[in-house]
């Protein structure tokens, strides 16, 4: 029984495209290998489904990398410049992060002289500072208060803690 043609184009049930999709990117993957054994060819194919799903067969006597190498010198085109462009500018700007973290390390540790400070680096020491001296005097004032440590769990701790009943009154311990 011979098949029909069909006509190309989008299959609009999802359900049917995606059957349609699996079974033909089988058939695909089916050709390349075939291709591969039958005659010798280095075959890479790489395809991407509608839900993003990547999908890739790549002959068994090469690598990806080693094929788009071969690509890139055949055709005379560069596609990995940009790629090492971009990777270049990233990791310049990871080692200014580091010196600059590197450097508050060092003042903060090694207590590096503050005449090498710009004014904004000398503003953020001194507000880092004042926020450090604030919580060093919030500490010190709830150790001065006389009830420091008793009181854990609101009112009832207090009160428990100072032998009164949940009504108000006094305990009275048996």
């Amino acid at each position: 029984m011979a098949r029909g043609k069909i006509q190309i184009k989008r299959i609009e049930n999802a359900t049917n495209r995606q059957v349609t999709y699996s079974k033909r990117r089988n058939g695909l993957f089916k050709k390349a290998h075939e291709l591969t054994v039958l005659c010798d060819a280095t075959v890479s194919l790489i395809m991407v489904s509608n839900s993003g799903k990547i999908h890739e067969y790549i002959s068994p006597s090469t690598t990806t990398k080693q094929f788009f190498d071969q690509f890139q010198k055949t055709k005379g085109v560069d596609i990995w410049s940009s790629h090492y462009e971009a990777m270049q500018e990233h990791l310049k700007k990871l080692k200014e992060v580091n010196r600059r973290l590197r450097k508050q390390i060092r003042q903060r540790v090694l207590g590096e002289c503050l005449n090498d400070m710009s004014f904004d680096e000398l503003r953020g020491v001194e507000q880092e500072m004042e926020g450090a001296v604030e919580v060093i005097r919030k500490r010190k004032d709830a150790r001065d208060d006389p009830h420091y440590g008793l009181v854990k769990n609101g009112r009832e701790d207090y009160e428990s803690a100072f032998g009164y009943s949940s009504n108000g009154g006094p305990r009275i311990f048996a």
